[in-house]
């Protein structure tokens, strides 16, 4: 019997320890919250282009855990990827997820509507490679015609 409580136990500590890595690679809501609104201050301290090339730059700070900066203008042409730089100078305006949404443009219409806020939409995960539910902060840029977007997967 004191074998079963042992094997018990320990087998709870593992499934412990296992869900704490988990949570170590998801960044939290609050944590995309506030990594857009860092980025929205160091727009403003270092002006765009350096930032926008900061954002996409691999293993910077703009990247941690499962969360990255990415910056789309208004019109919908992609300026800042942080988990994949081949979308930058590509218009993403029509692009649509999984389920039909027209999630950019919903992040566009949020932005200036609004100046900030939560968009959900389906989008691939860049550490497991698969599709997944995902809810991304936007924030609008003062005095540039876009914003600046950071999302956590649920």
């Amino acid at each position: 019997m004191h074998k079963l409580k042992m094997l018990v136990v320990l087998a709870l500590a593992q499934a412990c320890l296992m869900g704490t890595a988990l949570a170590q690679v998801h960044g939290t809501a609050d944590e995309a919250k506030a990594m857009a609104t860092n980025a929205i201050a160091y727009i403003k301290a270092v002006g765009t282009d350096k930032a926008f090339a900061d954002f996409t730059a691999h293993g910077g700070k703009w990247q941690d855990k499962d969360l990255y900066v990415f910056v789309v203008r208004y019109d919908g042409m992609t300026m800042a990827h942080g988990a994949n730089k081949l979308l930058v100078g590509k218009n993403l305006i029509e692009m649509k997820d999984a389920g039909g949404n027209a999630f950019i443009r919903e992040m566009i219409d949020l932005a200036k509507s609004k100046g900030s806020g939560w968009t959900d939409y389906l989008w691939t995960n860049p550490i497991t490679k698969k599709i997944d539910h995902k809810s991304t902060y936007v924030i609008a840029i003062p005095n540039y015609d876009g914003f600046v977007g950071v999302g956590i997967y649920k």
